[in-house]
Order: C-alpha cells, then sequence, then structure tokens
C-alpha cells in the first residue's frame, strides 16, 4: 500500500472523526435541551410563575385560550418568539450578523417541540398546596438550571434567549450578564402587559414569586452546578463505537503494509 493511500486512510478517518464528534455532541445538545425544557414545563405547573423564557408564550397561551389571539401551544408561542429574538439580533448587528448563527432557529424549535412534550408527560401533575407548588418550582429552576449548564458546555450554537444579549452586548461593549438583566426584565414586562391585555388582570401563575425566584435561582444554580460537573466534559469527548472500529482498521492496515 503507498504512502498516498495510507494518508488518504488517515485523512478518511479524520474525517469520519469529526462527523461522529459532531453527531455526539448534538446528541448531548438535545438531551441538555431535554433537560431544560422538562425544568421549563415544572416550573409552569407549579403555578407560582414560570421561566423567564416561558413568560411572554404562556401568557399568549392563555390569551389564546381566552380568543384573543390564535391558540396555539406554549411550545408553538415560545417558536414564535424565538423567531424575534433571532431577528433582533440581525436588526442589532447587521452586516455583522454571522448566517451560521440562523442555526438557532432550529434549536429554537427543537426547544420548542420539547417544550409541549413536557408540558405534556407533566400534564398529571397536580399542586394542590403553597408546599407542593414550592416543591414543584423548586424542582423546575434546579432541572433547568441543570439543563443549562450542560448545554452551554456543549458548545453549539447559542439559544437565540441568549443570542439576542450577547448581540447587544458586542454592540454597546456593556458586559453580558448587564445586558441579559435588562433583556430578561423585558420579557418579563412583555408578559405582564399581555396579561392586562387579554385577561385583564395579573396572572401569578404566569409572573409571580417563582418567576423571581427563577430569575435570582438559576443563575446561582447554573455556576453552581458547572463547577461540579466535569464529568459532563469527559462525556462531550466520549466517540461512541466508531472511534474504535475506526482507529482498530488503521492499525490492521499499517501492520499489513509492515509485513
Amino acid at each position: 500500500m503507498s504512502n498516498i493511500s495510507l494518508a488518504g486512510i488517515k485523512e478518511n478517518i479524520s474525517s469520519k472523526e469529526k462527523i461522529a464528534s459532531l453527531v455526539w455532541q448534538h446528541l448531548l445538545l438535545l438531551a441538555s435541551l431535554f433537560v431544560m425544557t422538562l425544568g421549563v414545563a415544572l416550573c409552569v405547573r407549579s403555578n407560582l410563575g414560570s421561566s423567564v423564557i416561558s413568560s411572554a408564550p404562556l401568557a399568549f397561551t392563555l390569551g389564546g385560550e381566552a380568543g384573543f389571539v390564535p391558540a396555539l401551544t406554549l411550545g408553538e408561542y415560545t417558536n414564535l418568539l424565538n423567531v424575534l429574538l433571532v431577528a433582533g439580533q440581525i436588526v442589532v448587528l447587521r452586516r455583522r450578523y454571522e448566517a451560521v448563527q440562523l442555526l438557532q432557529l432550529v434549536i429554537g424549535f427543537v426547544f420548542g417541540a420539547l417544550i409541549d412534550f413536557n408540558m405534556w408527560l407533566t400534564s398529571s401533575l397536580s399542586c394542590t398546596t403553597l408546599l407542593s407548588q414550592g416543591a414543584i418550582q423548586l424542582a423546575g429552576c434546579t432541572v433547568l438550571a441543570l439543563g443549562v449548564s450542560f448545554e452551554v458546555r456543549c458548545g453549539s450554537v447559542t439559544m437565540p434567549g441568549e443570542g439576542l444579549p450577547v448581540a447587544i452586548s458586542r454592540l454597546t461593549g456593556r458586559p453580558f450578564a448587564q445586558v441579559k438583566i435588562f433583556v430578561d426584565i423585558a420579557l418579563v414586562v412583555l408578559a405582564v402587559a399581555s396579561c392586562y391585555l387579554f385577561l385583564g388582570r395579573w396572572q401569578w401563575n404566569v409572573v409571580g414569586g417563582g418567576t423571581l425566584f427563577a430569575m435570582v435561582y438559576v443563575g446561582m444554580a447554573v455556576k453552581y452546578i458547572s463547577r461540579h460537573t466535569p464529568w459532563f466534559d469527559r462525556l462531550l469527548c466520549y466517540r461512541p463505537g466508531f472511534r474504535r472500529y475506526a482507529y482498530g482498521l488503521a492499525r490492521y492496515l499499517l501492520s499489513k503494509k509492515e509485513r
């Protein structure tokens, strides 16, 4: 076997390794999104106030049930919000907007679909006491923080909810954390305004004490979890199955040449 052929084999192995790595990375991202949306669904089921990202979509969902806007699901209104967040990034960055970031729409739609799936999965969950509501809210925020921590470690395309603050931060030079707070507040204000517009009153199950708790607790929990989950980085570097096969085949071919 010639050196050119061996080089071709090595290049082929490298290309397949990259593909396997990319697929594995996004399988873990999908799992992370599932965990995140499970946390979102639990926060909604607590009836103490939804998470920030789902507050406005939940207000519109209730408005749809009342007949004031199209009757879409929470996940579908989340998809619409994600489209608006991506559009906002394009308006802010203009020519500096990178086309690859349009993949945020794909991630956003998967996120919305998983919200609907987890809302169905938790449909039998009933919180009839303040204690049970508090327990479910805490569980939801913790699960959400766990999913966010994993999603960030996956290192894939930014979620639309983080993409807009990143864009504004790039334009203004302000710290991301500061901009993120302002964007979150704007989403909560939109949710409250939508409640008054569609239902004529503040809906505490949309924006309540649980929402404020989530705004503070989730960020703190993400920092804590991120320091104690190095095993996820090792999992991210794992190459399921194909790596051993590819390297074994390469060694076999090289040994045949030496003989």
